[in-house]
């Protein structure tokens, strides 16, 4: 009977004294003359499992030669080992060579950096940390789904490519069947997009949102989970050119509504963690981020804080701290701000809520005050951002006037202004990036860590 390391894992009284099969890579083989161990994984567990090999086997002598990530299938009988450090153990009676490794394997049993392990991407996850971190993402990914599924979201798949600059700051991957070394031109000496494959210009998305109202005016409250590309020149760990992002929209919902959904969902995916990865938070707790599991359990515990944007500024200038950079009202929030404002001041995740107009998206509803929008941004201990949101400028004549301040083209957003026009209502969103969420969670501090195949600037492997 196959059986994975996990189902061993998880009820091992069950299969013990019993013959069974499992398949895996070699982590390491020890070889004691007349017997050996063999550490094995199979992916399915962070744990390995402990082969003992004797004389017994036919093939006892290349079996104590087979290296690290040999993949192996293994029949033996798995024995309880109360006594021992292990609990259990498989005493081998078949060992049988499925892949050969030989010694210029680059992962052998002993600490690599990131660095090196991000050279050799396509070999990582076989590491404890990328097993980790990857099989939370998994997780994460799920309980995503989950936690719309349970309150009646409907999941909406927005394009990849798309026409629309959602963010307005233009930094976008064009997408292109033109011959780069022969471009058409117009009279004007200009591209000639009439001659390209969707006769318009047409970019990578940077976001769901905008699609994602189209269908909150439909359906009510929607979400939109999938990739979302940047062609921002930053090599900083916390940026990259594809990722992920989970981006709900509801309809007849203002900024507290949104806030109470982030604090809902937020505090569900890391209960869900904490309940279903409990093997690997404890590796990241060990050996990335000491202090996290304590950490996630205290968000979980905490109400989150709100501060008004103004607010904010003040605390951050009357403080005596010596921040690299000093702000005044109208800058961004740099990390060493927000993690002062969570880690030191409130000792809690917070919202800071009412940002200036001039430095968020036209779309964001103008406050009475006419300097701020009614936007929202969660900021939690040891990380920073995680969530930016807002309720959404459902007033024609005032999103028209937006637009205009900023340069949006208004003639090719005749269909975002068309849900104002036909049915229009009050409504509200955000978006939580999904590898952040990931980095919070682990403790991992590089978002190249996170993602199975990073693209960054001047990094386009595999």
């Amino acid at each position: 009977m196959k059986i994975s390391l996990k189902e061993i894992r998880e009820d091992y009284q069950k299969f013990a004294n019993q013959e069974i099969i499992v398949q895996g890579w070699i982590r390491t083989n020890r070889n004691q003359k007349q017997f050996g161990f063999i550490n094995l994984n199979d992916g399915s567990t962070l744990s390995n499992l402990q082969i003992v090999y004797d004389k017994s086997l036919h093939n006892y002598e290349d079996v104590a030669k087979y290296g690290v990530g040999c993949s192996l299938t293994v029949k033996g009988i798995l024995v309880l080992t109360p006594e021992a450090k292990q609990a259990y153990e498989l005493k081998a009676t078949l060992v049988q060579l499925e892949g050969d490794s030989p010694e210029s394997y680059p992962i052998q049993p002993k600490r690599h950096s990131r660095e090196f392990l991000r050279k050799v991407a396509h070999l990582r996850p076989r590491t404890n940390l990328f097993n980790a971190a990857f099989r939370v993402r998994s997780l994460l990914a799920y309980a995503i789904h989950d936690f719309f599924r349970k309150r009646d979201f409907i999941y909406v798949h927005s394009p990849i490519i798309t026409a629309s600059d959602a963010e307005g700051a233009g930094e976008m991957f064009q997408v292109t069947t033109l011959d780069l070394e022969n471009l058409p031109k117009t009279k004007e000496n200009e591209i000639d997009y009439s001659q390209d494959f969707f006769e318009k210009h047409a970019n990578l998305t940077v976001s769901g949102q905008l699609q994602a109202e189209i269908f909150a005016h439909a359906f009510k409250k929607v979400y939109t989970f999938g990739p979302t590309f940047r062609a921002e020149n930053s090599n900083t760990p916390r940026h990259a050119s594809e990722f992920w992002m989970i981006e709900p929209e509801v309809a007849f919902a203002d900024l507290k509504d949104i806030m109470a959904l982030v604090e809902d969902m937020v505090k569900y995916l890391i209960n869900y963690v904490l309940e279903n990865a409990r093997e690997e938070l404890e590796f990241f707790d060990n050996f990335v981020a000491p202090g996290k599991i304590a950490q996630l359990k205290a968000l979980v515990d905490s109400k989150i804080q709100v501060c008004e944007y103004r607010e904010a500024i003040k605390i951050i200038q009357e403080a005596d701290y010596n921040f690299e950079n000093r702000i005044k009202f109208g800058d961004d929030l740099g990390t060493e701000h927000e993690k002062y404002l969570t880690d030191i001041h409130f000792k809690s995740p917070v919202f800071v809520i009412n940002w200036p107009k001039d430095i968020k998206a036209f779309y964001m509803r103008l406050n009475p005050d006419g300097k701020t929008v009614a936007a929202v941004d969660l900021l939690v201990p040891g990380s920073g951002e995680l969530v930016g949101g807002s309720q959404r400028e459902e007033r024609l004549d005032v999103l028209i006037e937006r637009m205009k301040e900023m340069n949006v083209p208004i003639a090719e957003m005749e269909w975002y202004l068309d849900l104002r026009r036909y049915g229009g209502t009050q409504h509200a969103g955000y978006g939580l990036g999904f590898e952040r969420l990931i980095m919070y969670v682990t403790g991992i501090e590089n978002i190249r860590d996170v993602i199975p195949f990073p693209r960054t600037p001047k990094n386009c492997e595999y």
